[in-house]
Formats: structure tokens, C-alpha cells, sequence
């Protein structure tokens, strides 16, 4: 967190906030490895090195054609516009800030909240107070609202959660929810979670109905982004299921593979 509040202290220079956003990524993925290892003595399987940049990748795609889908939807009822080209070096900077909030935010409430909460109580139960939590969180920005924070708890909370259970790693959530914050910021350049998010790639401006455009909050408090939300939380929910992913009401000593078997590669913290 410390290093997330660094990155948006310098926000104003977008190569500072692209290299300080880089490295906050880096020191935040080694020290969680380094505290999971020395605490749990366990290889810290959810944040392993082997095809992460390949899942990755496929998150972000995933989180820029979710966010390409709300926006669209948002355009269609003439209440997103685009003007023209915005700020080159400001899609730059945006890109490590995103960065260092999407991967803070998932090791701190996929990878330390949820994941504990799982092992002790399962799945469903994982779900409910850690996006509750999400939602409540972003309470603390700028131009919060509480209906934003409402959407968010009901869509990107189960969303991200979802996506680490069907792939059991931080790769996918942390690829989602750079994806879907950079294509609101970086490039269609709307406000993201009421955080007097800087100017992207293009020149734009939302307007409508707070349930529609998402106001001082961004589209995130859109109910297009509560639809297309839940619609890819259930996704992502149908896929753990089919690879045994879920763990039951009660928690269990592991993960379950593909075929439905249990892996004891991934405890929780200690107590």
C-alpha cells in the first residue's frame, strides 16, 4: 500500500509514475513470495513465475474488452463521447499506476484475504466478506459514492475472486484488473473508482444518469458494469467448477486439480 500511495504521489510525471509504478510491482510480488515462503514454508504456487506473463496477458485482454463492452453500451445511449486524441504520455504514466494498484490490491485481498478465508470457511464464504471489503475500500477515493462502492462489491469483488479461483493464481485477477482500469483511464480516459484519474489516450466525456455513466465515479458505478460483471463472475465460477476448483462450505488443507483431486499446494497464513 505504501508503495501505491509513492506511485500516485508523483502521478504528475508520467515516466517517475511509470517506473515507480514498475517497481512497487516488483518489490510487492517478491516480498509476498518472501513472507508466504518464510511464514507458510510452502512454494508459493499462486504467484509462480512458470506462464505468468501468458495468463497475464490473457487478463488484461480480458479486462479491456469487459471495460470495451460497458463504454460501448454507454456510447450507444450518446452518453460517452470521444473528441478527439487526449495525452500520449499520460496513457504512460497511467499504465503504472494501474499497474501498482491492480497488483497491491489482489495480493492483499486475493492473496493474503480471500485466499484465507477460503482454506477455513470455502469458496462461497471467501466470497462474500472479501468483496464486501473491495467495495468498502474504495470508499477512501477522492470522489467516492457509496452506490459506486455497491456496484463494485457486487461485481468486481465476486469477478476478481472468481477469476482467482478458476485459474488458482494471481495472474488472472491481476491481468483483469489492470486490463479493465487501464482501458477506463488509459485509454478511454473516463474516471476510475472516483480517483481524479489523469487524461489517457483520448479526449473524452462521459455524462448521463449516474446509473448509466457512473457520475464522479466512473462507469465503474454503471449498471452495464454490474450486468457484464456478474455475467463474467459466473464465467469464471462455471470454470472453477468444471476444473474442481471449489472448495466446499468448511474449507479443505488444499485446492482441488482439474480432475476434482486435492492439492495441498496452496494453505492459508498460520495463526
Amino acid at each position: 500500500m505504501v508503495g501505491g500511495q509513492s506511485v500516485n504521489a508523483v502521478k504528475d510525471n508520467p515516466w517517475l509514475t511509470l517506473a515507480l509504478g514498475g517497481v512497487t510491482v516488483a518489490l510487492s510480488i517478491l516480498v509476498y513470495r518472501w513472507v508466504v515462503r518464510r511464514t507458510e514454508r510452502r512454494t508459493v504456487t499462486e504467484a509462480a513465475g512458470e506462464g505468468a506473463v501468458s495468463t497475464v496477458v490473457r487478463g488484461v485482454l480480458i479486462g479491456i474488452v469487459l471495460f470495451g463492452c460497458v463504454i460501448g453500451n454507454i456510447a450507444l445511449l450518446g452518453y460517452y463521447e470521444i473528441d478527439g486524441i487526449g495525452s500520449v504520455t499520460g496513457a504512460v504514466g497511467l499504465a503504472g499506476f494501474m499497474a501498482a494498484a491492480s497488483v497491491t490490491e489482489e495480493l492483499m485481498f486475493r492473496g493474503v484475504l480471500f485466499r484465507v478465508i477460503e482454506e477455513r470457511g470455502g469458496t462461497w464464504w471467501a466470497l462474500v466478506p472479501t468483496s464486501l471489503l473491495f467495495g468498502a475500500w474504495h470508499l477512501l477515493n477522492p470522489d467516492a459514492s457509496l452506490w459506486g462502492a455497491v456496484v463494485i462489491a457486487l461485481s468486481a469483488g465476486p469477478m476478481l475472486g472468481a477469476a482467482y479461483v478458476a485459474t488458482r493464481n494471481l495472474w488472472m485477477p491481476i491481468g483483469v484488473h489492470f486490463g479493465w482500469n487501464y482501458a477506463a483511464s488509459g485509454i478511454f480516459s473516463t474516471e476510475v473508482s472516483g480517483n481524479d484519474t489523469q487524461q489517457g489516450l483520448l479526449e473524452s466525456a462521459t455524462s448521463g444518469p449516474t446509473l448509466i455513466g457512473g457520475g464522479e465515479f466512473g462507469p465503474e458505478a454503471s449498471l452495464y458494469t454490474l450486468v457484464f460483471g456478474v455475467l463474467l463472475t459466473i464465467g469464471f465460477l462455471w470454470l472453477a467448477r468444471r476444473r474442481g476448483n471449489l472448495v466446499p462450505r468448511g474449507g479443505r488443507g488444499g485446492r482441488g486439480g482439474r480432475d476434482g483431486s486435492v492439492d495441498s499446494g496452496v494453505v492459508t497464513l498460520p495463526r
